[in-house]
């Protein structure tokens, strides 16, 4: 690999006595760098060296290399920051390989620091050698073997531009070990050209126009808005709250967009998909102009594909151009930064003449305030003082109680039924406050996500919603989390099992649980004890809000197994290969008259 420079090295710049893990330090402290989740080994040794020689940069041992990985994650979702992370050869670089699959998947800035072999035994199975670029080749952006000492720097700074640049996602640096012993020259930042590709963020305004004058002209319109929202900033946010204001229009959210539109706002339809709301599921289903905003139209969100939205006409705004026309066939595509192009979408709409919709629009609402009267995440909790918790009981608490608290508040899940709950219970009105694992789905995301956001934001309450299973993929990672004094909140929904896992057995697989009821569970309040943590237990329902108050309230982390029903299910629910009007409801809404076919999908 040659990095291409701008001009020579200075004099100052190829200062002889930098090592090359003083020259990776100052790069990544000229990139702005804060904090770095690690761990460390042979390989990585010369540039553990070099952060103990420094004070500018903050390292948080982690571990786990994976953990290292979701921990960066979260840092660079809650901070709109690119996440850095340092693992030592062989075995570190291969363990993080699931984190940075997850950051590929969700669209997360991180730049990976891998210790590789010298290069004269690259090749020659080393002690703890891989092939580390060859493996993390599909799971990354982009990837580097710095082979001369003079790539160092550049890479460095190449990276980080890779990394934030376009549809974000995480790069890595693989070091070899002379590279960092040795002496390399310092490039600055302004001096590397980086090869980011060629990355439209302008919008054509032609496009603009035509979609803008499609808008004006529906009668049920809908905003279906992605992550891709969250990953352009506040300005798109902001612009997003803007655009609805001036259209009227209804909106709902993929599972990685929660947040980037007020979900306390009533135009905001709740959350679509498989486990979506029925209003904003019908609403998909029924409308005739579907304006896509950062989002790509994954199958969690579309089911069926040839049932998706059918029959209308489809505006996709992404700024990855890969992603137009690869799932979803659309009507209208443009090529852009979406904040920006909301924003030329305002001035369209302002500069445009009027349509007269304002009576189609009304009867569009409320035929979505008629869906949405079935109330569809409707439970019902014994309130008996005795009675077993329901799991949405116990995430709605959550829910209400730390909102009550008034304080920042960023929330992380693990991956299952809670994480579902937790999307559908849960309203976040600002972006960057929900961070899960979207794409990959990876049980095991939440513990680590929390240590990230708490790192980042030390005076913030930080919750992870996690399920028993989920929590003990990553349970080591109480030990980070003493040893950085970090108050966590781990609010486990404990149902004894893989709960989303059961649930497909029991729909879909004739109730045959083969292997996923756990039988050998820890005493989680003791487990959090011998990490130096507060551990609390909750079994009945006259307990529950005491409890949450106890753990939010508590200045150091804490643990809650909230012990809840064991064979409650998620719902609504669409089947995997159905359509939105394909809905399985819960048992509360079938009761209140829902008409439901004999195969106990929605009839609409």
């Amino acid at each position: 690999m040659t990095l291409k420079t701008t001009h020579a090295p200075s004099d100052a710049q190829t200062d002889a006595t930098l090592a090359g893990a003083e020259v990776l330090m100052r790069a990544l402290v000229e990139q702005g760098v804060e904090v770095i989740f690690g761990y460390p080994g042979g390989a990585v040794l010369p540039i553990y060296d070099a952060l103990f020689k420094q004070d500018s940069i903050r390292h948080v041992l982690v571990r786990h290399e994976q953990a290292a990985v979701h921990a960066a994650e979260a840092y660079a979702r809650s901070t709109g920051k690119v996440g850095v992370v340092l693992v030592t050869s062989g075995p570190g670089a291969t363990n993080a390989v699931t984190g940075l699959l997850d950051a590929m998947m969700d669209s997360v800035p991180l730049v990976c620091l891998s210790g590789q072999v010298p290069t004269a035994l690259i090749g020659n199975d080393a002690f703890q050698e891989a092939d580390t670029t060859g493996i993390t080749r599909p799971v990354t952006k982009y990837n580097y073997l710095v082979r001369r000492p003079e790539d160092l720097a550049p890479a460095v700074h190449e990276a980080f531009a890779i990394a934030r640049s376009g549809r974000p996602g995480p790069v890595l640096i693989d070091l070899p070990k002379n590279i960092t012993v040795g002496p390399a020259p310092y490039v600055a930042a302004k001096d590397v050209v980086a090869r980011t590709g060629k990355i439209r963020t302008q919008p054509d305004r032609a496009a603009v126009a035509r979609a803008v004058a499609v808008m004006k002209a529906a009668r049920r319109p809908l905003f279906y808005i992605g992550g891709g929202i969250i990953n352009s900033g506040p300005q798109a946010s902001e612009a997003l709250r803007a655009l609805v204001d001036v259209t009227g229009f209804p909106i709902t959210s993929t599972l990685m967009g929660l947040g980037a539109f007020p979900g306390t706002d009533g135009r905001f339809l709740g959350m679509l998909g498989m486990h979506g709301t029925y209003e904003a599921n019908l609403a998909t289903h029924g409308c005739d102009v579907l304006i896509a905003l950062g989002s790509r139209f994954d199958d969690r969100v579309t089911g069926r594909v040839n049932a998706f939205s059918p029959g209308s006409f489809k505006i996709h705004v992404d700024i990855d151009p890969s992603q137009i026309n690869k799932i979803i066939h659309v009507d209208e595509a443009i090529v852009g930064d979406v904040g920006e192009t909301i924003a030329l979408m305002i001035e369209e709409w302002q500069a445009q003449p009027a349509q007269d919709r304002a009576e189609d629009l009304a009867a569009w609402w409320a035929q979505i305030e008629g869906w949405r009267a079935l109330d569809c995440l409707r439970f019902t909790q014994n309130p008996q003082p005795d009675a077993v918790i329901k799991p949405q009981q116990a995430i709605s608490r959550i829910y209400e109680l730390s909102r009550a608290t008034g304080r920042e508040t960023y929330v992380s899940t693990e991956v299952g039924q809670h994480q579902m709950w937790a999307a559908q219970f849960f309203r976040f009105d600002t972006p960057g406050r929900w961070l899960t694992s979207g794409g990959l789905g990876t049980m095991g995301y939440g513990l680590p996500a929390a240590v990230g956001a708490q790192v980042a934001h030390p005076d913030a309450l930080v919750m992870d919603i996690a399920g028993e299973a989920s929590t003990l993929m990553n349970i080591q990672e109480l030990g980070t989390i003493a040893q950085y004094r970090l108050p966590v909140k781990i609010f486990i929904i404990n149902n004894h099992y893989m709960g989303m896992v059961r649930q497909w057995q029991e729909l879909l697989h004739g109730s045959r649980y083969s292997e996923s009821y756990s039988d050998a569970l820890p005493d989680f309040v003791k487990l959090a004890e011998s990490f130096h943590a507060r551990g609390l237990r909750v079994t009945r329902l006259d307990e529950l809000d005491d409890t949450i108050r106890q753990a939010l309230e508590h200045d150091g982390p804490v643990m809650v197994d909230i012990c809840v029903a064991e064979g409650e299910n998620c719902f609504p629910m669409i089947p995997s290969g159905a359509a939105h009007n394909e809905m399985i409801l819960g048992p509360e809404q079938e009761e209140s008259g829902a008409q439901v076919s004999t195969e106990g999908r929605m009839l609409v």
